[in-house]
């Protein structure tokens, strides 16, 4: 079958793709057709080797499809299911083989399109605005990459749950789409400065959360931006690794709260993720947009990588045996 295998680390050109033998499924895996992978930041940590791993390897965690085959233990899933996954590499090709535990049903309200999509992004806007700091009427919050994965799902979650909210972008088209999934201030981040503006809209320190999932580029003016008591959530690293933050920041900032969330903690058993999962797939039937921005096919994934680290994508990106 094909695949991408990386057996180097280093920037997109290490994605090749390659023949590599078909999976067989252990006594408690399946194997899945895949339809579509996902396009993530934590695909590109992997390859650059900012989070280690053991090459060579087949990269991407997210997917959906359909299952072909199943080991003699496994019960949560068959033959013909249609299924998602958002934990388990592996997806850069054309079968996987994935742990059954770490399968989700796809209903039929539900694309593979969309599925692919929503298993790390949309798990992770879920956690963010359910669990991490939970949004309510009157709550405030600023989500920076505002027209990314993300930020698009995690903005329409925010604005369920009766929040204001700000948004940074790069352009006024990524500005465009963000407005259009709800946020109430959207800033154009290369026009202005982001940390001024929000003040100049809300008054000094108006926001409860900020969910950041850009990293060095952005945390240390967000943290001015707090209330007391506020909480500064730092999830991903898209501009490079957050500095170290002094506890003292911390006090002079309003004794406020930094914490570093990972979806893998928040779906670290079935029943999290499955409970998860099928919120997500009920708002998605019941109307919540999924934007793909681009499909790349496997043989093209590296230009897949240059685009999303370039900062020239919206919504999600999906590879496609």
């Amino acid at each position: 079958m094909r695949a991408i295998v990386i057996s180097e680390l280093g920037g997109p050109e290490v994605l090749a793709p390659a023949e590599i033998e078909d999976p067989a499924p252990g006594p408690d895996d399946a194997v899945v057709e895949v339809t579509a992978a996902g396009l993530n930041f934590i695909d590109t940590y992997h390859r650059s080797g900012l989070y280690p791993v053991e090459l060579p390897f087949t990269p991407g965690l997210e997917a959906a499809g359909t299952v072909i085959s199943v080991g003699r233990n496994v019960t949560e899933v068959a033959v013909g299911d249609r299924v998602a996954w958002g934990t388990v590499a592996g997806a850069y090709a054309e079968r996987a083989r994935v742990p059954a535990d770490q399968l989700v049903p796809v209903p039929d309200g539900v694309s593979a399109d969309q599925a692919a999509a929503l298993m790390i992004q949309g798990l992770t806007a879920h956690y963010l605005a359910v669990d991490t700091y939970p949004l309510e009427p009157g709550s405030a919050c600023l989500i920076h990459a505002g027209a990314g994965g993300v930020g698009l799902l995690l903005t329409q979650i925010a604005k369920r749950l009766g929040a204001t909210v700000y948004t940074t972008v790069g352009t006024e088209a990524k500005a465009e789409l963000s407005r259009a999934a709800g946020a109430d201030h959207v800033i154009v981040y290369t026009r202005e400065d982001f940390a001024k503006r929000v003040e100049e809209i809300g008054g000094p320190r108006p926001l409860d959360v900020v969910y950041d999932g850009v990293g060095k580029a952005t945390v240390p003016a967000g943290l001015g931006l707090l209330r007391p008591f506020g909480l500064m959530v730092a999830f991903g690293n898209a501009s490079g690794a957050v500095d170290p933050i002094d506890p003292l920041d911390l006090t002079a900032n309003g004794s406020i709260f930094f914490t570093r969330p990972t979806l893998f903690h928040h779906v670290a058993t079935r029943r999290a993720l499955l409970s998860r999962s099928e919120e997500l797939f009920a708002w998605v039937a019941g109307g919540m947009d999924v934007r793909i921005g681009a499909r790349y096919p496997l043989e093209s994934a590296a230009d897949a990588h240059r685009a999303l680290e370039g900062r020239a994508t919206t919504g999600k990106v999906l590879i496609e045996p």
